[in-house]
């Protein structure tokens, strides 16, 4: 998922992270699994201001908020609870078009 820092309407000065779900928000965006623990091993390695190439203070609770909000609508199997699940015609036999293994070796 997309995190984008955006003004935070409390201070002038600093930036809040969020989810930028549409992939549209202006600005330099940082990439992050949808995973609680990407995020924790993110803030504790000051990642955002590094890859958003920013100076101000960053604040996380709205990006933790969404994140764990996005994080329940996932269920253990890392799909989304209703949806189709592809059927094993659809993931494929392991071959190529012309019928051969994958596999580099012969």
């Amino acid at each position: 998922m997309r995190v984008v820092a955006r003004p935070d309407g409390g201070s002038e000065e600093s930036l809040e992270l969020v989810i930028d779900a549409g992939r549209r928000m202006p600005g330099r965006g940082a990439w992050l699994h949808p995973d609680p623990q990407c995020l924790e091993l993110a803030l504790r390695r000051k990642a955002f201001p590094r890859a958003l190439r920013c100076a101000r203070p960053l604040g996380e609770n709205a990006l933790r908020r969404e994140l764990l909000q996005h994080v329940g609508k996932i269920d253990s199997a890392g799909s989304v609870p209703g949806a189709a699940r592809p059927s094993d015609a659809d993931m494929g036999s392991g071959l190529e078009a012309d019928g051969c293994p994958m596999s580099t070796q012969q």
